[in-house]
């Protein structure tokens, strides 16, 4: 068996220097739960992308918020954004048009977003164009100075607030990723366009980030001179705690859905177990038995009654299904194909459906999914080394690690289109990223897309 579990695993035998801890504070909103969106009853044809045309914005900050709107909702893969979010300034209709649904129609159009600044936000309006009316108006609040992360982060929930209306499904665009760089944590927006630190260890090394379901908090391993160590970073500037795991190797955490418990991988000689640690207190408790082998990466089920994770007690890694307190062990991998047997990394969709996992074919990892009812197996990448993957909120999105680029970069996979994009850069290479779940939605109480105002004509 190979002496890892890919990079989550590089742990153990390390010694690092202890430093001061360096800490950035960032603002994250805490999540509210998020019914289905609230389609206004567009007409298209099924299986299609809708044709969305954003009009110009007028101020200072206009054409920021119409480049914003369009790549959200590009990136959503569920809308054909009309025009090009690189050049916000150019659009087919020009600014201050009179509204024209047949001149809309001939551009592709069945949905038209029409946003003025005001005193305290953005009002917006969208049109059905095959109706030839519109179909809701809303005002957001925008909070920050245009161009800041929170009034980016803001802006982002108006594109998925706007998607939710057009499908019926709200975007993912106001959400955040997690990823280790160097000795750091950092979080990045989801089009990659803010990005801060959020924990490091000094000359320690800080890895394997995992958000709470609140979005209030990520835990994350450090290595240290005794070892390393689970901790928990409270969001958006709270303190940084540490967790009773107890010496030697403790790694890879991930929270429960109720968001109580963080499991983790533990091990003090040879190999490693799974353990669950209560979050504000409690004694670590045992849940595999590897019997020397490494038993690494654990992941809960949406339903929180199951634990994926990637054991080598067969004699390579594979990814294993038990349920929470360590019956009912099975391995989920052990037969696929593939001319090595190396799957390691799993991360459990959130819809419950799948699991995307990292498997080592023709000598380098590549990003795979299988499906739980009838365990079919997909391979999603093939160009470089492709490592760490990560679920979107919509189970439809996968965020992992790739050098595809030249250097290990993150990379946005649409697992239904196959369409790619990059989302980090930069000269040092970022492994591990964990996607947070929705963040709040602006202006709506409680968070909820289904809270929609009537139409205000």
């Amino acid at each position: 068996m190979s002496s890892t579990l890919s990079s989550r695993a590089r742990l153990a035998g390390a010694a690092l220097a202890l430093a001061s801890t360096m800490l950035v504070a960032i603002p994250v909103a805490a999540q509210q739960p998020t019914p289905p969106g609230v389609s206004i009853g567009l007409t298209y044809a099924v299986g299609t992308k809708p044709g969305v045309l954003i009009l110009p914005i007028a101020g200072a900050s206009g054409d920021s918020i119409r480049a914003i709107l369009m790549r959200d909702l590009d990136f959503s893969d569920r809308i054909t954004v009309i025009g090009n979010a690189e050049r916000p300034g150019d659009s087919p209709v020009a600014a201050g048009a009179a509204t024209n649904y047949p001149l809309f129609a001939r551009l592709g159009a069945v949905a038209v977003i029409q946003a003025n600044l005001t005193p305290t936000g953005l009002a917006v309006t969208i049109h059905d164009v095959p109706k030839q009316a519109v179909a809701r108006t809303r005002a957001f609040p925008l909070a920050g100075t245009p161009n800041s992360a929170d009034w980016r982060m803001a802006l982002h929930g108006v594109a998925d607030e706007l998607e939710g209306w057009i499908t019926g499904q709200r975007g993912i665009a106001q959400t955040q990723v997690a990823f280790a760089r160097g000795s750091q944590i950092y979080l990045t927006h989801s089009d990659g366009a803010v990005t801060q630190v959020v924990a490091g260890a000094g000359d320690g090394v800080a890895m394997s980030p995992a958000w709470s379901p609140s979005g209030d908090q990520v835990a994350f391993t450090v290595l240290l001179r005794a070892g390393t160590q689970i901790m928990v970073r409270e969001l958006p500037a709270g303190a940084v705690r540490r967790l009773p795991t107890g010496p030697g190797t403790n790694a890879t955490p991930a929270f429960s859905p109720d968001g109580q418990t963080i499991v983790y991988s533990h091990g003090e000689e040879a190999g490693t177990d799974i353990y669950a640690l209560p979050v504000r207190g409690g004694s670590p408790r045992r849940i595999t038995v590897g019997r020397g082998t490494d038993n690494i990466s654990p992941v809960f089920s949406p339903d929180g009654r199951r634990i994926a994770f990637a054991s080598g007690r067969t004699g390579s890694p594979e990814i294993w299904i038990t349920d929470v307190d360590g019956g009912n062990s099975e391995p989920l991998t052990a037969f696929l194909f593939g001319d090595q047997k190396y799957r390691s990394n799993p991360d459990w969709s959130p819809d419950n459906r799948q699991i995307a996992f990292q498997s080592q074919i023709a000598g380098r990892f590549q990003i795979v999914t299988m499906t739980l009812r009838d365990r079919n197996v997909r391979q999603h990448t093939s160009d470089g080394v492709n490592e760490d993957p990560s679920w979107a909120p919509d189970s439809r999105h996968v965020v992992f690690a790739s050098n595809r680029s030249g250097t290990r970069q993150l990379w946005v996979l649409d697992t239904e289109s196959g369409r790619m994009r990059q989302l980090t850069r930069g000269e040092a290479g970022v492994r591990m990223p964990a996607w947070s779940p929705r963040m709040s939605v602006p202006g709506v109480p409680g968070g909820s897309s289904g809270s929609v105002e009537p139409d205000g004509r």
